[in-house]
């Protein structure tokens, strides 16, 4: 098997694999954190700043040789980076205060749907029969764990409701920076916009932090907060990035997607082994269901 370039793609297939798992864990190191007793707003920030070095490294090495950013491109990373990385990963970051990682993950990997949903909505497209198929076998499959969940916590219900709403805003919110970031992806390349834009979210979220919280926050916090939010920013946020680029280059975004199913199957492993989160017949049919619906949606949607 070849890849894009004529060369093997088993290199490319790795990359993504281990791109698809390292981002999983981004949520089982959020949970860990939370048992430190840290906020959302301090933990993001944390993870954040981290990733900023790293994140305008990527945004520089990008840029070389290139011209300048315009007005207009400014205010698109600045409104893509707010929309995609700052208010999708705060309200990802909430969510996960109040439900499982496990099902954070299945919510999130509704995303192409979601996506698909707002681009009827703003160009009046119509949907294959595949496609609602795939859309109604893959929600049924979250509600279904969702329901589990509530029914196994019937105190914490309005909890487990809430942070699930949190969750979908969520994939609204990063689906709202897919469909509008197609022009500046044109314009400026795939590495050197989430560069910048990741760049902007990192500043966004510091600056939150900034107005929202005394600084003496951050001096009392656990040393396990601190080593755990630089293993977030590195591992499971900034290397992904690279990891799943290096591998769209060598074997296409669609092969590269496909290897992402993985990730809800490892965040639900390391949620059963690491957090203890329960794991049985409810959770293996919903999680079966969502990965089935989203591979006919998937397989439905029309040929560019």
């Amino acid at each position: 098997m070849s890849s894009l370039h004529g060369k093997p793609a088993g290199a490319g297939l790795l990359l993504a694999l281990i791109g698809s798992v390292a981002f999983s864990g981004k949520a089982i190191i959020v949970k860990l954190a939370y048992r430190h007793g840290v906020d959302a707003v301090t933990l993001i920030m944390l993870r954040m700043l981290f990733a900023l070095p790293l994140f305008a490294l990527m945004a520089w090495w990008a840029s070389r040789g290139k011209a300048g950013l315009s007005r207009q491109d400014w205010l698109g990373v600045l409104g893509l980076g707010f929309s995609g990385y700052y208010l999708a990963s705060y309200l990802d970051f909430a969510a996960l205060v109040y439900i499982s990682a496990s099902l954070e993950r299945l919510i999130l990997y509704l995303n192409p749907t979601v996506v698909m949903l707002l681009g009827w909505l703003m160009y009046r497209g119509r949907a294959s029969f595949g496609q609602m198929l795939g859309m109604a076998v893959s929600y049924s499959g979250v509600m279904l764990v969702f329901g589990h969940e509530m029914n196994l916590d019937k105190a914490s219900a309005a909890s487990i409701g809430w942070g699930a709403l949190l969750c979908v805003l969520s994939v609204f919110s990063y689906a709202i920076y897919l469909v509008y970031s197609g022009e500046l992806v044109k314009r400026l390349g795939s590495l050197r916009l989430v560069g910048l834009a990741t760049s902007v979210a990192c500043i966004f979220c510091i600056a939150q932090y900034l107005l929202t919280r005394p600084m003496a926050t951050v001096m009392s916090l656990d040393a396990d907060v601190i080593w755990l939010s630089v293993l977030n920013a590195t591992l499971c946020t900034a290397a992904p990035v690279l990891l799943v680029m290096m591998a769209i280059e060598r074997i296409g975004a669609s092969a590269a997607a496909q290897m992402g199913m993985v990730g809800p199957l490892s965040t639900i492993l390391m949620g059963v082994l690491i957090l203890d989160e329960p794991f049985n017949g409810w959770m293996i049919a919903g999680t079966a269901l969502v990965m089935a619906g989203i591979t006919v949606f998937s397989r439905s949607a029309p040929r560019q």
